[in-house]
């Protein structure tokens, strides 16, 4: 059983924002903004590309709902998920960041090196 499952079966603590029969989000304990949220259905899937249309179908209004929840619906946020090792995924549950609160920049693509993958 993986991380974030032992969060949805509430054998680990988080901080949870919102909940509903689906999916759960909660504060990353690493954020990298003043608001950054990890949201993630219940149902363990490993990544986006195991993901399938019907969960993004309910996971869209949700991830919404999250935004309004902690007030960045109208300043603006940005949602991210990672897939695999070079993706920078380290928790093999999808999960999506929100990340809000301040003007964000893209610093974290500082250390890649685009050159020969175009």
């Amino acid at each position: 059983m993986c991380l974030f499952c032992k969060i949805v079966n509430k054998e680990i603590p988080a901080n949870i924002i919102l909940e509903d029969e689906n999916f759960i989000a909660f504060h990353d304990i690493n954020p990298k903004a003043p608001i950054h949220i990890l949201a993630i259905p219940k149902k363990h899937v490993d990544s986006f590309d195991e993901l399938n249309g019907e969960v993004m179908k309910e996971m869209t209004p949700f991830i919404q709902k999250v935004a309004k929840e902690v007030n960045i619906n109208k300043s603006g946020y940005r949602v991210i998920t990672n897939i695999g090792e070079n993706g920078g995924q380290e928790v093999k549950h999808l999960h999506f960041h929100i990340l809000g609160g301040a003007k964000l920049k893209w610093e974290h693509f500082s250390d890649a090196d685009p050159k020969g993958h175009f």
